[in-house]
């Protein structure tokens, strides 16, 4: 392949529906047999690779895929089964295997299926080097390639990888404290955390009410979870629970819901921990890195507190490449994605949820106290179907709506219109003092690009 643009691979891995192209097992087996062959190259020795999975049934397939990939060019595999994505991290480094594959598609429903690849530092690929898999797996340069005889890699089944996992989670719980006293929901989504978020919590000290526990191969994700968190916030009430906490399918999202059933989302944890680690002199430069789509009140909040928050493109994988450049510690999205390199290398739900019940927990503050830290600012975001993506800076009416808007706004509010990635769309996003005024703004934007581009 000649390109230099990655076709297969997206923001996070290659993704799409199971057993239909990109994500077919024939695929999938190009993908073990081109990161196998990559890895020996590197290394010049016999690779190990590490692989896990969430709960939808097409992991099945796929492992088996993978494994075959993998060991027919030479490279030993350890299978651990369903475990969250940021546990396939840790133990990747941990084993001190040489990659580490996720088979998830994290949030989306169960008839997809998507691969994540992890470096042996526990972080995602550069997508240079997905480039170069890429090339391997569309070419023809691997068919003439296989291991003979004793270079045949073996496959391994790895029984202890869950407490290794949360052995690994609890440390970013205060080691001297606990959750005695502290009713807790959890609900795992059907998902990767459906054994050992429970368990964890429990550990700890925690009663816990679990949710989302019982996997059936196509009930991930579905109406449950950190996508759907008004499951969670009912039970939190009923239960009068101390607070909720919600993964999704691979448990590298979390969304909280505190004691009154109210829902804070990723950008109001980021102030919560931002606000601690500030306090305890722990947050490099002061500086929380959140994406476009990341609400205005998280900046107003983490400036109260005399810090700043950065911005970059929307996807985890660009948070932590600025986190990682600029050597800072905490970085998320709105979605729940929140990552702290003091404990992990990306996203962790459990993680997550642990270090803010540890900030309950040491200030003796309940999580409303906590989430009142952020004023949310009303936001809308409407979609427009294109059947071009001209360059927004060429759109006259658009741009001067926006001028327009954003005089209006003077400093309180924010405007971002951009394409989708992934979608033959545009995205028109406001936020402002008001839902009125929002409700106004985006319209007259929407209108005008909708005019420009016919």
């Amino acid at each position: 392949m000649t390109s230099n643009k990655r076709v297969l691979f997206g923001t996070d891995g290659i993704r799409g529906l199971a057993n239909q192209y990109p994500m077919t097992g024939e695929m999938v087996m190009k993908l073990g047999r081109a990161l196998g062959h990559r890895l020996k190259e590197q290394l010049g020795k016999r690779p190990k690779v590490l692989v896990g999975k969430d709960t939808r049934l097409s992991g099945y397939l796929f492992e088996c895929a993978l494994a075959g990939g993998l060991v027919s060019v030479g490279a030993d595999v350890h299978l651990v089964g369903p475990l969250p994505t940021p546990g396939i991290a840790f133990l990747t480094t941990g084993m001190r295997c040489d990659a580490g594959v996720v088979i998830s598609a994290s949030h989306n429903p169960y008839e997809d299926n998507g691969i994540k690849l992890f470096a042996r530092d526990g972080f995602k690929l550069p997508d240079s080097e997905e480039l170069l898999l890429e090339g391997l797996m569309l070419g023809d340069s691997l068919d003439s390639i296989r291991a003979t005889k004793d270079d045949i890699g073996r496959a391994y089944r790895i029984d202890d990888a869950a407490g290794r996992y949360s052995v690994f989670a609890k440390s970013a719980f205060p080691r001297r404290k606990t959750l005695d006293g502290m009713r807790i929901v959890v609900d795992c989504a059907h998902g990767a955390g459906y054994k050992v978020a429970p368990e964890v919590l429990h550990e700890l000290g925690a009663d816990v009410i679990a949710l989302g526990v019982n996997p059936d191969g196509l009930n991930i994700n579905e109406g449950c979870g950190a996508l759907h968190p008004n499951q969670l916030s009912r039970a939190v009430l009923e239960c009068g629970a101390d607070a909720g906490l919600a993964l999704d399918g691979d448990a590298d999202r979390c969304i909280l819901v505190d004691e009154t059933g109210a829902i804070l989302d990723g950008d109001q944890i980021l102030a919560i921990l931002g606000r601690e680690l500030i306090q305890q002199g722990r947050l490099p430069s002061e500086t929380v890195v959140a994406t476009v789509m990341s609400n205005l009140g998280l900046d107003k909040a983490v400036r109260g507190f005399g810090g700043q928050v950065v911005r970059v493109g929307v996807g985890d994988r660009y948070v932590v490449e600025r986190m990682r450049r600029d050597g800072l510690a905490l970085g998320g999205e709105q979605s729940g994605h929140v990552i702290l390199t003091d404990y992990a290398t990306t996203g962790d739900g459990l993680v997550t949820g642990l270090a803010v019940f540890g900030v309950m927990v040491e200030r003796g503050a309940t999580l409303s106290e906590l989430g009142r830290i952020m004023r949310r600012y009303p936001q809308k975001i409407e979609n427009i179907k294109v059947v071009t993506k001209p360059p927004l800076s060429d759109l006259t009416l658009t741009q001067q709506a926006i001028r327009d808007v954003e005089s209006s706004l003077d400093g309180d509010g924010r405007v971002l219109v951009r394409y989708s990635g992934t979608q033959m769309l545009a995205r028109v996003m406001v936020e402002g003092p008001s839902d009125q005024v929002v409700e106004r703004a985006v319209g007259e934007i929407s209108g005008a690009l909708r005019k420009d581009i016919g």
